[in-house]
Protein backbone atom coordinates (compact mmCIF):
# COMPACT_ATOMS: atom_id res chain seq x y z
CA UNK A 1 0.00 0.00 0.00
CA UNK A 2 1.29 3.47 -0.94
CA UNK A 3 -1.30 5.48 0.99
CA UNK A 4 -1.90 8.95 -0.44
CA UNK A 5 1.60 9.37 -1.88
CA UNK A 6 1.67 10.27 -5.59
CA UNK A 7 2.77 7.35 -7.75
CA UNK A 8 5.04 7.08 -10.76
CA UNK A 9 6.60 4.52 -13.09
CA UNK A 10 10.20 3.41 -12.66
CA UNK A 11 12.43 0.77 -14.30
CA UNK A 12 14.00 -1.18 -11.47
CA UNK A 13 16.41 -4.01 -10.89
CA UNK A 14 14.58 -6.24 -8.42
CA UNK A 15 16.56 -9.51 -8.71
CA UNK A 16 20.12 -10.33 -9.66
CA UNK A 17 20.53 -12.20 -12.94
CA UNK A 18 17.04 -11.14 -14.02
CA UNK A 19 15.85 -8.45 -16.45
CA UNK A 20 14.79 -5.06 -15.15
CA UNK A 21 11.05 -4.47 -14.75
CA UNK A 22 8.69 -1.51 -14.88
CA UNK A 23 7.10 -0.91 -11.48
CA UNK A 24 4.70 1.57 -9.94
CA UNK A 25 6.43 3.23 -6.97
CA UNK A 26 5.90 6.30 -4.76
CA UNK A 27 7.12 9.57 -6.18
CA UNK A 28 10.14 10.70 -4.13
CA UNK A 29 10.27 13.88 -2.07
CA UNK A 30 13.44 15.95 -1.70
CA UNK A 31 15.09 16.00 1.71
CA UNK A 32 17.53 18.58 3.06
CA UNK A 33 19.91 19.76 0.35
CA UNK A 34 18.36 17.52 -2.30
CA UNK A 35 16.93 18.25 -5.75
CA UNK A 36 13.73 16.74 -7.16
CA UNK A 37 14.12 16.30 -10.89
CA UNK A 38 11.33 15.77 -13.39
CA UNK A 39 13.07 13.42 -15.79
CA UNK A 40 12.89 14.46 -19.43
CA UNK A 41 15.25 11.78 -20.76
CA UNK A 42 17.35 8.87 -19.53
CA UNK A 43 19.80 6.82 -21.57
CA UNK A 44 20.08 3.03 -21.62
CA UNK A 45 23.60 1.63 -21.32
CA UNK A 46 25.41 -1.69 -21.69
CA UNK A 47 26.48 -1.22 -18.07
CA UNK A 48 22.83 -1.73 -17.11
CA UNK A 49 22.88 -5.09 -18.87
CA UNK A 50 25.96 -6.13 -16.92
CA UNK A 51 24.16 -5.27 -13.69
CA UNK A 52 21.29 -7.53 -14.72
CA UNK A 53 23.64 -10.41 -15.53
CA UNK A 54 25.93 -10.28 -12.52
CA UNK A 55 25.26 -12.63 -9.60
CA UNK A 56 24.53 -11.32 -6.12
CA UNK A 57 27.66 -9.99 -4.43
CA UNK A 58 29.43 -8.81 -7.59
CA UNK A 59 28.71 -5.21 -6.58
CA UNK A 60 27.72 -4.05 -3.06
CA UNK A 61 24.27 -2.79 -4.02
CA UNK A 62 20.99 -3.56 -2.27
CA UNK A 63 17.87 -4.30 -4.32
CA UNK A 64 15.61 -2.90 -5.56
CA UNK A 65 16.84 0.32 -7.13
CA UNK A 66 15.91 2.32 -10.21
CA UNK A 67 18.32 2.14 -13.16
CA UNK A 68 19.45 5.07 -15.29
CA UNK A 69 22.75 6.96 -15.06
CA UNK A 70 22.42 9.21 -18.14
CA UNK A 71 19.77 11.69 -17.06
CA UNK A 72 18.51 15.11 -18.05
CA UNK A 73 15.44 16.94 -16.77
CA UNK A 74 13.87 19.98 -15.18
CA UNK A 75 14.18 20.90 -11.52
CA UNK A 76 10.73 20.27 -10.00
CA UNK A 77 11.44 20.92 -6.33
CA UNK A 78 14.15 21.70 -3.80
CA UNK A 79 14.71 20.40 -0.30
CA UNK A 80 15.61 22.76 2.56
CA UNK A 81 19.08 24.23 2.05
CA UNK A 82 19.43 23.31 -1.63
CA UNK A 83 21.05 26.41 -3.12
CA UNK A 84 22.51 27.56 -6.41
CA UNK A 85 19.76 26.03 -8.51
CA UNK A 86 16.18 27.08 -9.29
CA UNK A 87 12.91 25.29 -9.94
CA UNK A 88 12.47 25.03 -13.70
CA UNK A 89 16.19 24.85 -14.52
CA UNK A 90 17.11 22.37 -17.27
CA UNK A 91 20.06 20.25 -16.12
CA UNK A 92 22.05 17.11 -16.81
CA UNK A 93 22.94 14.88 -13.87
CA UNK A 94 26.55 14.05 -13.02
CA UNK A 95 26.20 10.33 -12.34
CA UNK A 96 28.94 9.41 -9.81
CA UNK A 97 27.73 10.44 -6.35
CA UNK A 98 30.57 10.69 -3.88
CA UNK A 99 30.78 12.18 -0.42
CA UNK A 100 31.65 15.64 -1.75
CA UNK A 101 34.28 16.12 0.97
CA UNK A 102 37.23 13.78 0.44
CA UNK A 103 40.35 14.83 -1.48
CA UNK A 104 39.09 13.33 -4.74
CA UNK A 105 35.58 14.80 -4.49
CA UNK A 106 37.07 18.22 -3.64
CA UNK A 107 38.70 18.11 -7.07
CA UNK A 108 35.40 17.19 -8.74
CA UNK A 109 36.57 13.57 -9.10
CA UNK A 110 33.54 12.00 -7.46
CA UNK A 111 33.96 8.95 -9.69
CA UNK A 112 37.02 8.21 -7.51
CA UNK A 113 35.44 9.02 -4.14
CA UNK A 114 37.49 7.66 -1.23
CA UNK A 115 34.64 7.35 1.29
CA UNK A 116 33.77 3.86 2.46
CA UNK A 117 30.34 2.75 1.27
CA UNK A 118 30.12 5.31 -1.54
CA UNK A 119 32.78 4.14 -4.00
CA UNK A 120 31.22 2.96 -7.25
CA UNK A 121 27.76 4.20 -6.36
CA UNK A 122 25.66 6.81 -8.07
CA UNK A 123 22.64 7.47 -10.23
CA UNK A 124 21.21 4.07 -11.22
CA UNK A 125 24.15 2.31 -9.61
CA UNK A 126 22.97 1.14 -6.22
CA UNK A 127 20.93 4.32 -5.80
CA UNK A 128 17.72 5.29 -7.60
CA UNK A 129 18.52 6.70 -11.02
CA UNK A 130 16.66 8.39 -13.82
CA UNK A 131 14.65 5.65 -15.56
CA UNK A 132 11.58 7.03 -13.83
CA UNK A 133 9.24 9.98 -14.06
CA UNK A 134 11.01 11.72 -11.17
CA UNK A 135 14.28 11.22 -9.31
CA UNK A 136 16.20 12.66 -6.39
CA UNK A 137 19.64 14.19 -6.98
CA UNK A 138 21.50 14.35 -3.66
CA UNK A 139 22.95 17.84 -4.20
CA UNK A 140 22.86 20.74 -6.69
CA UNK A 141 26.62 20.22 -7.20
CA UNK A 142 25.76 17.02 -9.09
CA UNK A 143 24.00 18.91 -11.89
CA UNK A 144 25.28 20.88 -14.89
CA UNK A 145 23.07 23.48 -16.63
CA UNK A 146 21.87 22.53 -20.11
CA UNK A 147 20.52 25.88 -21.20
CA UNK A 148 18.65 25.47 -24.49
CA UNK A 149 20.11 22.04 -25.36
CA UNK A 150 17.47 19.39 -26.07
CA UNK A 151 17.45 17.16 -22.95
CA UNK A 152 16.73 14.03 -25.01
CA UNK A 153 19.80 14.60 -27.16
CA UNK A 154 21.83 15.75 -24.15
CA UNK A 155 21.10 12.98 -21.62
CA UNK A 156 23.61 10.46 -23.07
CA UNK A 157 26.38 13.05 -22.72
CA UNK A 158 26.50 12.08 -19.02
CA UNK A 159 28.24 8.80 -19.86
CA UNK A 160 28.45 8.12 -23.60
CA UNK A 161 30.34 11.40 -24.08
CA UNK A 162 31.84 12.05 -20.63
CA UNK A 163 33.55 8.66 -20.41
CA UNK A 164 35.45 8.84 -23.73
CA UNK A 165 36.17 12.55 -23.19
CA UNK A 166 37.82 11.76 -19.84
CA UNK A 167 39.87 8.97 -21.45
CA UNK A 168 40.95 11.05 -24.45
CA UNK A 169 41.75 14.13 -22.38
CA UNK A 170 44.08 12.04 -20.23
CA UNK A 171 45.78 10.62 -23.33
CA UNK A 172 46.35 13.92 -25.16
CA UNK A 173 50.13 13.91 -24.43
CA UNK A 174 50.41 10.74 -26.54
CA UNK A 175 48.39 12.13 -29.45
CA UNK A 176 50.93 14.18 -31.33
CA UNK A 177 50.18 15.46 -34.82
CA UNK A 178 50.14 12.58 -37.27
CA UNK A 179 49.84 9.87 -34.64
CA UNK A 180 47.20 7.15 -34.86
CA UNK A 181 44.25 6.39 -32.59
CA UNK A 182 42.13 3.24 -32.82
CA UNK A 183 38.61 2.95 -31.42
CA UNK A 184 37.42 -0.65 -31.01
CA UNK A 185 33.63 -0.78 -30.94
CA UNK A 186 32.02 2.35 -32.38
CA UNK A 187 28.57 2.03 -30.84
CA UNK A 188 27.18 4.18 -28.01
CA UNK A 189 30.52 5.34 -26.55
CA UNK A 190 32.72 4.62 -29.54
CA UNK A 191 30.98 6.83 -32.08
CA UNK A 192 31.29 9.73 -29.63
CA UNK A 193 34.96 8.90 -29.01
CA UNK A 194 35.55 9.35 -32.76
CA UNK A 195 33.94 12.80 -32.61
CA UNK A 196 35.98 13.87 -29.58
CA UNK A 197 39.21 12.69 -31.18
CA UNK A 198 38.34 14.68 -34.29
CA UNK A 199 37.49 17.79 -32.20
CA UNK A 200 40.55 17.71 -29.91
CA UNK A 201 43.34 16.18 -32.02
CA UNK A 202 44.83 15.96 -35.50
CA UNK A 203 45.54 12.24 -35.26
CA UNK A 204 44.60 9.53 -37.75
CA UNK A 205 41.43 7.85 -36.46
CA UNK A 206 40.77 4.16 -37.13
CA UNK A 207 37.33 2.69 -36.30
CA UNK A 208 36.85 -1.05 -35.72
CA UNK A 209 33.46 -2.76 -35.48
CA UNK A 210 31.62 -5.88 -36.62
CA UNK A 211 28.63 -3.87 -37.86
CA UNK A 212 28.71 -2.15 -41.23
CA UNK A 213 26.23 0.53 -40.17
CA UNK A 214 28.33 1.41 -37.12
CA UNK A 215 31.36 1.87 -39.36
CA UNK A 216 29.34 4.09 -41.69
CA UNK A 217 28.39 6.28 -38.72
CA UNK A 218 32.04 6.41 -37.62
CA UNK A 219 33.01 7.59 -41.10
CA UNK A 220 30.36 10.29 -40.93
CA UNK A 221 31.68 11.36 -37.53
CA UNK A 222 35.26 11.79 -38.70
CA UNK A 223 37.05 8.43 -38.75
CA UNK A 224 39.75 8.18 -41.41
CA UNK A 225 39.81 4.38 -41.73
CA UNK A 226 37.01 1.86 -41.09
CA UNK A 227 37.91 -1.78 -40.44
CA UNK A 228 35.53 -4.73 -40.18
CA UNK A 229 36.32 -6.62 -36.96
CA UNK A 230 35.55 -10.11 -38.29
CA UNK A 231 38.82 -11.68 -39.37
CA UNK A 232 40.82 -8.55 -38.58
CA UNK A 233 44.43 -9.16 -37.53
CA UNK A 234 46.45 -6.94 -35.24
CA UNK A 235 48.99 -6.46 -38.03
CA UNK A 236 46.33 -5.07 -40.38
CA UNK A 237 44.94 -2.72 -37.74
CA UNK A 238 48.43 -1.63 -36.73
CA UNK A 239 49.29 -0.80 -40.32
CA UNK A 240 46.10 1.26 -40.64
CA UNK A 241 47.04 3.27 -37.54
CA UNK A 242 50.56 4.03 -38.76
CA UNK A 243 53.92 2.41 -39.18
CA UNK A 244 54.65 2.26 -35.43
CA UNK A 245 51.12 1.33 -34.39
CA UNK A 246 48.56 3.36 -32.49
CA UNK A 247 49.55 5.98 -29.94
CA UNK A 248 46.14 5.41 -28.35
CA UNK A 249 43.78 2.44 -28.42
CA UNK A 250 40.32 2.82 -26.88
CA UNK A 251 38.55 -0.49 -26.32
CA UNK A 252 34.84 0.11 -25.87
CA UNK A 253 34.08 -3.63 -25.72
CA UNK A 254 36.49 -5.13 -23.21
CA UNK A 255 36.26 -8.84 -24.07
CA UNK A 256 39.31 -11.07 -24.39
CA UNK A 257 39.47 -10.87 -28.18
CA UNK A 258 39.34 -7.06 -28.32
CA UNK A 259 41.89 -6.68 -25.53
CA UNK A 260 44.27 -9.01 -27.37
CA UNK A 261 43.73 -6.88 -30.47
CA UNK A 262 44.44 -3.70 -28.50
CA UNK A 263 47.71 -5.17 -27.21
CA UNK A 264 48.74 -6.00 -30.75
CA UNK A 265 47.89 -2.56 -32.13
CA UNK A 266 49.42 -0.18 -29.59
CA UNK A 267 52.77 1.45 -30.40
CA UNK A 268 55.80 1.27 -28.09
CA UNK A 269 55.29 3.89 -25.40
CA UNK A 270 51.62 4.10 -26.35
CA UNK A 271 48.47 4.05 -24.28
CA UNK A 272 45.51 1.66 -24.02
CA UNK A 273 42.26 2.78 -22.41
CA UNK A 274 39.68 0.13 -21.53
CA UNK A 275 36.12 1.47 -21.46
CA UNK A 276 34.18 -1.74 -22.12
CA UNK A 277 33.32 -3.97 -19.18
CA UNK A 278 33.08 -7.21 -21.15
CA UNK A 279 35.08 -9.12 -18.54
CA UNK A 280 38.15 -9.90 -20.66
CA UNK A 281 41.76 -9.97 -19.48
CA UNK A 282 44.44 -7.69 -20.95
CA UNK A 283 47.61 -9.67 -21.80
CA UNK A 284 50.02 -7.51 -19.80
CA UNK A 285 53.02 -9.77 -20.12
CA UNK A 286 56.48 -9.72 -21.69
CA UNK A 287 56.32 -10.21 -25.44
CA UNK A 288 52.58 -9.57 -25.70
CA UNK A 289 52.69 -5.79 -25.24
CA UNK A 290 55.23 -3.25 -26.55
CA UNK A 291 57.64 -1.75 -24.04
CA UNK A 292 56.37 1.14 -21.91
CA UNK A 293 52.75 0.66 -22.83
CA UNK A 294 50.42 2.18 -20.25
CA UNK A 295 46.99 0.68 -19.63
CA UNK A 296 44.11 2.33 -17.79
CA UNK A 297 40.67 1.00 -16.87
CA UNK A 298 38.92 4.31 -17.28
CA UNK A 299 35.82 5.20 -15.31
CA UNK A 300 33.45 8.05 -16.11
CA UNK A 301 35.00 11.52 -15.59
CA UNK A 302 34.97 14.64 -13.45
CA UNK A 303 32.21 17.19 -12.87
CA UNK A 304 34.25 19.81 -14.73
CA UNK A 305 34.67 17.45 -17.68
CA UNK A 306 30.90 17.00 -17.89
CA UNK A 307 30.63 20.78 -18.22
CA UNK A 308 33.26 20.60 -20.99
CA UNK A 309 31.23 17.95 -22.81
CA UNK A 310 28.08 20.06 -22.60
CA UNK A 311 30.04 22.99 -24.05
CA UNK A 312 31.26 20.79 -26.92
CA UNK A 313 27.68 19.72 -27.60
CA UNK A 314 26.49 23.32 -27.55
CA UNK A 315 29.22 24.19 -30.07
CA UNK A 316 28.06 21.36 -32.35
CA UNK A 317 31.32 19.41 -32.02
CA UNK A 318 29.72 16.42 -30.29
CA UNK A 319 26.36 14.77 -30.71
CA UNK A 320 24.86 11.41 -29.82
CA UNK A 321 22.55 9.52 -32.18
CA UNK A 322 19.46 8.72 -30.12
CA UNK A 323 16.52 6.36 -30.51
CA UNK A 324 13.59 7.39 -28.28
CA UNK A 325 11.56 4.82 -26.38
CA UNK A 326 8.72 5.08 -23.87
CA UNK A 327 9.44 4.18 -20.26
CA UNK A 328 7.05 1.22 -20.49
CA UNK A 329 9.05 -0.14 -23.45
CA UNK A 330 12.45 -0.03 -21.72
CA UNK A 331 12.63 -3.79 -20.92
CA UNK A 332 12.10 -4.63 -24.60
CA UNK A 333 14.61 -1.94 -25.55
CA UNK A 334 17.23 -3.60 -23.32
CA UNK A 335 16.66 -6.80 -25.31
CA UNK A 336 17.42 -4.89 -28.52
CA UNK A 337 20.54 -3.45 -26.93
CA UNK A 338 21.76 -6.88 -25.87
CA UNK A 339 21.14 -8.27 -29.35
CA UNK A 340 23.41 -5.59 -30.85
CA UNK A 341 20.51 -4.13 -32.82
CA UNK A 342 21.13 -0.54 -31.65
CA UNK A 343 23.31 2.13 -33.23
CA UNK A 344 23.96 5.14 -31.04
CA UNK A 345 22.01 5.43 -27.79
CA UNK A 346 18.56 4.34 -26.68
CA UNK A 347 16.92 7.09 -24.63
CA UNK A 348 13.79 6.69 -22.53
CA UNK A 349 11.42 9.64 -22.50
CA UNK A 350 9.14 9.43 -19.43
CA UNK A 351 5.72 11.06 -19.37
CA UNK A 352 5.75 12.58 -15.91
CA UNK A 353 2.47 12.95 -14.12
CA UNK A 354 0.59 10.04 -15.68
CA UNK A 355 0.30 8.22 -12.37
CA UNK A 356 -0.25 11.17 -10.03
Amino acid sequence: MHGDAPLMQAVQLTQWQRPAVVRTVPRPRPGPGEVLLEVRAAGLCHSDLHLMHWPAGTVPYELPFTLGHEVAGNVAGLGPGAEGIEVGDSVIVYGPWGCGRCARCSLGEEHLCEADGLRGRGSGLGRDGGLAEYMIVPSPRLTVPLGDLDPVAAAPLADAALTPYHAIRRALPWLRAGSGAVVIGVGGLGHVAVQILRALTSCRIVAVDRREQALEIAARDGADVMLAADGLTAREARRAAGARGAALVIDCVGVGQTLELAAGIVAPGGHVTILGVGGGTFPMRFGAVPFETSVVMSNWGTRAELADVVALARAGAVHVDVDRVALADVPAAYERLEAGAVHGRLVAVPQAGEHS
